[in-house]
């Protein structure tokens, strides 16, 4: 049998939960400013059930995407879901307009968010519940604490962490365990170098939003456009194929609205670096 795209990017356990290493974020199937529906319904849904297809089993999400509109889709698109299937989602980023987010980590709100999650995506459990951001009105032990409450009345499976400290995480960890962190990084923003070499050394999944962002490294002469021309690739599959060369706990979550573009991401899977070129994107920054 052959091997899907998801399988063929190599596989990662989140807890006691496998999954293959591209995975697929939500955020891009809502409308501009992640607010609202998006232009095109029928083609998110396409592409969800194409990216499961291509063999994607873990599917990032928030509550904030809309807000509740990608969970939603996701529950239209997927449910029941298969049983390798993960949707991770998020709460604690409180939305009042398009490209506005505003942190709420007070436990009743994020308890609140995740029985609404719960319903929206139609399951009894949660796979993994990740916060959001981190309030910081808030004690960060009272966010995890609600969190891990959640978890041992079997509500949330595993717990994750977004845009944290290596300091935050270690805090974090004193409460709960501490299954997941998602940071930005990519090729170009590599800020979270710190948090990534921690994950490592800790066996905590790594998810990278925002993967594709190449910058000036894409322009024509550029690293990134010489190679990929040369490999006959783009420079998303490149950018990608890097993030999965740079870790073994890397979870790059690509989003597209588009069947086509997502393809275009799942194929980096196929992609091998070599040494060279490895080192030529490294440096490049």
């Amino acid at each position: 049998m052959t091997q899907t795209a998801g399988a063929r990017s190599g596989a990662f356990t989140i807890g006691d939960l496998t999954v293959n290493r591209l995975g697929f974020g939500s955020m891009q199937l809502t409308g501009p400013g992640v607010w609202g529906d998006p232009k095109d319904p029928d083609e998110a849904v396409r592409v969800l059930r194409r990216a499961v297809e291509l063999g994607v089993n873990l599917i990032d999400t928030a509550d904030s995407y809309g807000p509740v509109v990608a969970e939603q889709l996701i529950r239209k698109a997927l449910h029941p879901y298969a049983d390798d299937v993960l949707v991770a989602t998020k709460a604690g980023l409180t939305r009042q307009g398009p490209n506005v987010w505003t942190p709420v980590g007070r436990p009743a709100y994020l308890r609140q968010q995740a029985e609404l999650s719960l319903r929206n995506l139609g399951v009894e459990q949660i796979g993994l519940f990740q916060l959001h951001r981190i309030d910081p009105e808030v004690p960060l032990e009272d966010q995890v604490g609600e969190l891990k409450k959640l978890q041992h009345e079997g509500k949330v499976r595993h717990i994750g962490l977004s845009e944290v400290s290596v300091a935050q995480v270690e805090a974090a960890s004193k409460v709960a365990t501490i299954a997941t962190v998602q940071n930005l990084y990519n090729l170009a923003d590599r800020s979270a170098e710190e948090l990534l070499t921690w994950s490592e050394e800790h066996g905590v999944g790594f998810i990278p939003w925002f993967p594709l962002a190449t910058g000036e490294l894409a322009k024509q002469g550029g690293p990134l456009s010489e190679i990929a021309e040369r490999k006959g690739a783009t420079a998303s599959q490149l950018a990608l194929a890097w993030l999965l060369e740079r870790s073994p706990v890397m979870l790059p979550i690509p989003g597209t609205s588009s069947v086509e573009h997502l393809e275009d991401n799942m194929a980096a899977a196929d992609i091998e670096l070599t040494g060279e070129e490895y080192a030529a994107l490294e440096a490049a920054v």
